[in-house]
C-alpha cells in the first residue's frame, strides 16, 4: 500500500517556515476524497465542500483567493488507467506570513479538511 499524505508534518512546517518566500505565492492542492467520512456520514467531496465554507473567513483575513478549481478529466501524460485526484485547487496567498498565520489561527478547520481526504498534496509554487 502506498503512503497517504493528509496533513503537514512538523518537519515540513519548519522547513516551509524557513524558506525565503517573498510576496505572493500559490499552493497547488491535489485532492483525493474519501468515499465516506465516518465522522459525518457524508462523502469526502461533501465534507470538503463544508470545509471550504468554514475556511472562507480565514481566507478573507489572510487575503487568500482561489485562483483555480477543477475536476481532472483525462490524463494525457501519465498512467492511463489511474485517476489519482478528484479535485485540483490553486490558492494564492499574499505572503508566507499570512499563510502561516491563517493555518495556525485559533479555530482554523484543519480537522474538517483531514476528515474529508484519503490523500492529498500541497505544493508551493511561485510565478516566474
Amino acid at each position: 500500500m502506498s503512503t497517504k499524505y493528509i496533513g503537514v508534518t512538523t518537519e515540513q512546517f519548519q522547513t516551509f517556515s524557513q524558506l525565503p518566500v517573498e510576496g505572493p505565492f500559490q499552493m497547488l492542492n491535489l485532492l483525493k476524497f474519501k468515499d465516506k467520512v465516518e465522522e459525518t456520514g457524508t462523502t469526502g467531496a461533501e465534507a470538503y465542500a463544508q470545509y471550504m465554507k468554514a475556511v472562507i473567513p480565514f481566507f478573507q483575513a489572510s487575503k487568500a483567493k482561489v485562483v483555480y478549481q477543477g475536476k481532472p478529466q483525462f490524463t494525457l501524460i501519465g498512467p492511463e488507467d489511474e485517476k489519482e485526484w478528484d479535485k485540483i485547487l490553486i490558492i494564492e496567498y499574499a505572503s508566507k506570513e499570512d499563510f502561516i498565520k491563517m493555518i495556525t489561527a485559533e479555530g482554523y478547520p484543519a480537522k474538517m479538511r483531514s476528515q474529508a481526504l484519503e490523500d492529498s498534496r500541497l505544493i508551493l509554487s511561485i510565478a516566474q
